[in-house]
């Protein structure tokens, strides 16, 4: 008994098969694969995230995963002096951190005092490998710099006083530009610092529930934006945030009369409140206004599921809002799960710079497959929904060509439930020869990521115990230069 448990500590990989060995493709599993329940939702041990920050700049970034990645996000609203409560909730429930953290400036007094605590949260979220999400529910320039809810944020000014506000040199438009200037510090900051906030001022302006908001048209609330915008950037010199214009979904025939036009938005936005998932008419109506530049969910009450992610595949990143994340009822924890361990997804630390994902649609091969349905191609094509699978064998290979010889920093394995128990990551600068770079004879499926430290051209996955009775079945292989 001892001896077996020594010999399967330490195993030594059965020779490779040949790659050019293709056996009569299976037509069909005995049991559907993808019906299984053997795929795990949560991994045992959580993968640690990376101290790598995210990649610059971060609209750029955004672009890239447009179509077949969505970033996790969470808020964290009040207290300001516990700006990581509600993301750690995220990571009580699925063993990892949101590939986003919100912040807010806020209004009340205890907030106003704690915004450095929240800067300092921010760039430590960045440091992680988050992006960094700001909103400000700001008062009007009526009142002083914290005020009340209802008694503040909710006002209604006259349209006299909004007349005034966007008119250059007025006591109300000077007034708010003093406003702003108290969060230029702390802004300053940040990007001081090399962190790229989103920045999202005077969200949902279409709705009239907040003082800037509800006023259409190119002197409403547009304007506003337009003049808030110009003081940061022009006067304040606060070049390189990530501006995000924001609306709820309300009649998606009015929101171009709010739209401040190309050169004010880097996102576009959307706060899905009055259905937790948008319409159709909504998704191309944002899509249509953007003219390709990254839409966004900046509020949802509910987590999307992998299957609307993947109905609406351009939204780059959601951001849930705690008092409704905390609902069991309509974020169960087993959904929430389900979403933060989808292939489509990016987690805390799993951002990358550079080009992305270096194997994305590059060539590539294997043994022989499961059937013409699941080639090689599948794994390296940035599509959730199709997958490699392999025959139903020990032995078998995946490989890709990056085209040229780079640095490898990490590979991400995205399993589908018949993973493998025993495999290598292999390397080689020729395809002939190659150097094992990580070994795993343990593992459990779900998502691996591989931290390596390496160049080569050619990226092998080596498989040769399985933990299903079928064969290999992978989503997607990633491979990364951070």
């Amino acid at each position: 008994m001892t001896l077996v448990v020594l010999l399967l500590a330490t195993p030594m990989p059965p020779a490779q098969a040949a790659p050019t060995a293709q056996a009569a493709p299976l037509t069909a599993h005995t049991a559907p694969l993808t019906a299984q329940a053997a795929r795990p939702t949560t991994r045992t041990t959580p993968p640690t995230a990376q101290a790598a920050p995210p990649p610059v700049p971060v609209v750029d970034y955004l672009k890239r995963i447009t179509g077949t990645r969505t970033v996790t996000g969470m808020h964290n609203k009040e207290p300001n002096s516990d700006p990581a409560r509600h993301t750690a909730k995220v990571h009580d429930i699925t063993g990892v951190y949101p590939g986003l953290w919100g912040g807010d400036f806020l209004f009340a007094q205890d907030d106003v005092a704690h915004r450095q605590t929240m800067i300092d949260q921010a760039a430590t979220e960045w440091r992680n490998g988050s992006l960094v999400a700001l909103t400000w529910h700001v008062c009007p320039p009526t009142r002083p710099a914290t005020c009340g809810w209802d008694a503040g944020v909710n006002d209604d000014l006259t349209d006299a006083q909004w007349s005034q506000l966007i008119t250059d040199g007025t006591a109300l438009n000077n007034a708010w530009k003093a406003r702003l200037d108290e969060a230029v510090p702390f802004l300053r900051q940040l990007l001081d610092a090399g962190v790229q906030p989103l920045f999202r001022p005077l969200h949902e302006m279409n709705d009239g529930w907040s003082w800037w908001g509800g006023r259409p048209g190119a002197n409403g609330s547009r304007r506003l934006y337009q003049l808030t915008h110009d003081h940061l950037v022009g006067a304040r010199g606060l070049t390189g945030m990530a501006w995000v214009w924001n609306v709820k979904d309300l009649d998606p025939a009015g929101i171009a009369d709010y739209y401040p036009g190309s050169a004010y938005a880097d996102v576009v936005s959307l706060d899905a409140w009055n259905s937790f998932w948008p319409s159709a008419t909504y998704y191309d109506t944002l899509r249509n206004l953007a003219q390709g530049k990254p839409l966004a969910l900046a509020e949802v009450g509910r987590v999307p599921s992998p299957a609307e992610l993947a109905s609406q595949p351009g939204w780059t990143y959601f951001m849930a809002w705690p008092e409704y994340f905390d609902d069991k009822q309509l974020n169960p924890d087993s959904a929430v799960r389900a979403t933060y361990s989808s292939p489509r997804v990016v987690n805390q630390g799993g951002l990358t710079g550079g080009g992305g994902n270096l194997a994305l649609n590059r060539p590539a091969w294997s043994t022989a497959t499961e059937s013409a349905a699941h080639p090689a191609a599948h794994a390296f094509d940035g599509d959730p929904g199709t997958r490699w699978s392999s025959a139903f064998t020990d032995l078998h290979s995946l490989w890709v060509d990056l085209g040229a010889t780079v640095p490898i920093r990490r590979v991400r394995l995205d399993w589908e439930a018949a993973y493998a128990r025993q495999y290598q990551v292999q390397v080689s600068t020729d395809g002939t020869t190659w150097t094992t770079v990580h070994e795993n004879y343990a593992a459990d499926g779900g998502t691996d990521e591989i931290t390596l430290n390496t160049s080569a051209r050619y990226v092998k996955l080596y498989a040769f115990q399985r933990a299903t009775p079928y064969g290999y079945s992978l989503w997607e292989m990633g491979v990364y230069q951070q």
